[in-house]
């Protein structure tokens, strides 16, 4: 019998307020001319580690070392915007959440999974992907007006983080919730 393989990641999603402030940065970014695809609304989220396809015996363990983590919740904030470019050519439309102790959460959860055989993040940048870049005619035009939208910085509290699992398909991934971890309330 052939063993099944799932595609999962840590991530933390947002509240309602950030993802409506992040849907009308997307719609400022719609008057640009660019091939690509914006990120559902739904399935917006910050990536902490993306542990690609494991199988269920490997899912379990990763559940139970993320039960290990113990983290007091905390605030982050919507930052800039910006482009992840590849030769000046843009892949990726980013925002940035910005909290210091996003990233000592992030640590905590690349070590436990380092524990169990998962590569340590190379580098880390807390963000949202914001849509998805196929292809762009003036690229330094498009690269500057994305990093001229303004996002109103909203503070939002970060309670829990998820083990989610990806199904990609041909309308894109669609993300379910495998197991959620909830952080302490100081």
């Amino acid at each position: 019998m052939e063993e099944t393989l799932t595609r999962v990641f840590i991530g933390i999603t947002f509240p309602d307020e950030v993802i409506k402030e992040i849907a009308r940065a997307q719609e400022m970014m719609s008057k640009e001319k660019f091939t690509g695809k914006l990120t559902e609304l739904a399935n917006l989220h910050l990536t902490l580690k993306f542990l690609g396809e494991i199988d269920e015996e490997k899912v379990k363990q990763v559940i139970q070392k993320l039960k290990e983590i113990k983290f007091n919740e905390f605030e982050a904030s919507l930052g800039i915007m910006g482009v992840f470019a590849s030769n000046k050519n843009p892949r990726i439309v980013w925002v940035k959440i910005n909290s210091k102790a996003l990233w000592e959460l992030q640590e905590k959860v690349d070590s436990a999974m380092v524990d169990i055989g998962f590569e340590k993040e190379e580098r880390f940048m807390g963000h949202a992907t914001l849509s998805r870049i196929k292809y762009v005619k003036d690229k330094q035009k498009f690269i500057e007006n994305m990093i001229n939208i303004k996002i109103k910085p909203l503070k939002f509290k970060v309670s829990e983080f998820k083990l989610m699992k990806s199904e990609l398909s041909q309308t894109g991934p669609a993300y379910s919730v495998i197991e959620k971890f909830t952080l302490a309330n100081q």
